[in-house]
């Protein structure tokens, strides 16, 4: 029998050689959801399932639930139990996932029937309380692709069928099986804190929020947000790429030139519809753009303003980039660092007092801020408003009603953008548009600041912070909302982002299991050359080339 020195968290112990992890982490087997348990664990700083088994040494540390790994195998371990539910009650139906809402994920029939709720609740809770395992098998390719087509997977069957492997990992519950692509609780016991509701033709899996971690908060709708992916839905359809499979057979037969110039192009008049809308209604003096982090909304702003200028107008824009306060007097966060994100963090009064002069058709030398200097110069050439003018007002607190209080609505315009990614893995497992959004912003990143993946990495949980605080809560206030997510983006985005992400260590701690997920998630897409990307789109504000320039 052949021992193994293990070390959990900081605890040196001796297990025997292939023990499953679950045994190992004794606490993970005893404790209560609401003490926080322990749902996964890092090994040698890759996360792992407990149900893995250890064959050599390793320096163990635990994921808990409340944790932004731990949240993570608990969303997609209640994904699955909502498959196996729907597999149990309807077999020859197919769930498909679709993209996050709020705090839930939504799903849809493919046959596009109503669901029954009360009867998936009544097996999911069944499920949870017979504790049923999730196991971990192989399947060769033949096996794999037999039991996709019986299930009507067709997602998962494209995408075995490109990635063309002798095996596959799956996970299963019961005889209901799906690609094993990240972590998973070993049990359902954990799963105790969930929603499940009916929304539109379809269902909505609520879970805790990291802020809440013991309890579901109120429902709040989001009817703008859904329309958008609805709508995006009808493009991914247009174009014939739903999944990730579907994307990479369009590489492999070369039609991929063909997909982007027509993604491009319907990408494109949304942005000419939007300058239209803002035509019509013909008191509009100022244009704001705000979204989260990697959205585009720079080269959106510039595309826009191509759009008004066919529309008659004179587009001014303004970055509330250029409005920065210095260093010294920018607030602190709860962990008592420099808080760029609050709008606090803007010089207001300087802010309010160009705007307002524009709009009064005084002129004005515009601001620009120097984050290398950290200080705000002003333009020699100052700037009026004319008749046909129009103010395209780009940044995070752009919807935030506090930033200029004295606008009349009628003179304002606001949109909301983000990179809301519509095209899935495969059928029950969905591409996170956070995921999507760290890849854009590591990139420009590296091109752009000389930072490296570890910084960018790091950085990410504060970004998130700020946008759930100052950005999310505004996006209702939006007249209209833009996915700047392109369907092929993530195929042109890998070879940027493989050797940024492979130069990750150990030593870097999470930003290391990030890493490492991210590049296994990269693994089953296949590479685009950027040489296809258009030079005036919203995806070459990341990867460089733009027509707009530096940016």
């Amino acid at each position: 029998m052949e021992m193994l020195e293990l070390t959990i968290d900081g605890q040196c112990i001796m297990a025997e050689k292939n023990t499953r992890l679950d045994s190992i982490i004794s606490a993970a087997s005893d404790t209560e959801y609401s003490h926080n348990p322990v749902v996964a664990a890092k090994v040698n700083g890759l996360l792992t399932s407990l149900s893995e088994t250890i064959a050599g040494n390793a320096v163990i540390e635990t994921v808990n639930l409340v944790s932004p790994l731990g949240k993570r195998v608990y969303r997609k371990s209640l994904c699955f139990l909502l498959s196996y539910a729907s597999a149990a009650i309807a077999p020859e139906r197919t769930l498909i996932i679709g993209h996050s809402l709020g705090d839930g994920y939504y799903f849809r029939y493919r046959d596009g029937e109503k669901p029954d709720t009360e009867k998936l609740r009544s097996v999911m809770n069944e499920a949870i309380s017979s504790n049923l395992p999730i196991e971990l098998i192989e399947l060769t390719h033949d096996e794999g692709i037999e039991y996709a087509e019986q299930k009507g997977l067709k997602e998962t069957e494209e995408l075995l069928k490109t990635l063309n492997q002798a095996f596959y990992r799956f996970a299963r519950i019961g005889t209901c099986m799906e690609m094993y692509y990240e972590p998973l609780l070993p049990s359902l016991k954990y799963l105790k804190l969930w929603e499940l509701r009916e929304y539109e033709d379809g269902l909505l899996l609520r879970y805790p929020q990291m802020r809440s971690p013991y309890s579901i908060m109120p429902f709040t709708d989001n009817p703008l947000l859904f329309s958008v992916f609805n709508e995006n839905k009808r493009y991914a359809r247009i174009l014939g790429i739903e999944s990730i499979g579907e994307l990479n057979s369009k590489v492999v037969s070369g039609d991929i030139s063909k997909t982007i110039l027509l993604s491009e192009a319907l990408q494109q008049r949304r942005i000419s519809d939007t300058a239209r809308e803002i035509a019509k209604k013909g008191t509009v003096r100022a244009v704001f753009i705000a979204g989260p982090s990697s959205s585009g909304k720079t080269t959106f702003s510039m595309k826009l303003s191509d759009e008004l200028r066919v529309s008659g107008y004179n587009p001014i824009r303004i970055s509330l980039d250029d409005y920065y306060l210095p260093t010294e007097m920018i607030p602190l966060d709860e962990y008592g660092e420099k808080d760029y994100e609050v709008l606090e963090s803007l010089d207001l009064k300087l802010l309010r007092s160009q705007l307002s002069a524009l709009i009064r058709r005084e002129a004005v030398c515009l601001a620009r801020f120097s984050f290398k200097d950290r200080k705000t110069t002003f333009e020699k050439i100052p700037t009026r408003m004319e008749d046909d003018s129009i103010l395209v007002i780009e940044g995070i607190h752009g919807l935030n009603p506090a930033l200029i209080p004295e606008l009349e609505n009628d003179k304002g315009f606001r949109i909301y953008i983000s990179a809301l990614t519509q095209v899935n893995l495969d059928t029950r497992s969905r591409i996170s548009t956070t995921d999507n959004r760290i890849l854009r912003r590591m990139v420009r990143d590296n091109r752009t600041r000389g930072f490296n993946a570890v910084e960018t990495l790091s950085r990410w949980p504060s970004v998130e912070r700020g946008e759930k605080n100052h950005i999310f809560p505004f996006q209702n206030n939006a007249d209209i909302m833009i996915n700047s997510a392109l369907e092929y983006e993530l195929g042109v985005l890998k070879p940027y982002a493989l050797p940024l992400l492979s130069s990750v260590t150990k030593e870097n701690g999470e930003a290391y299991a990030n890493a490492r997920r991210l590049l296994a998630f990269l693994e089953f897409i296949y590479p685009i050359p950027s040489e296809l990307v258009p030079s005036d789109s919203i995806l070459r504000e990341f990867i460089g080339g733009s027509v707009y320039g530096a940016i």
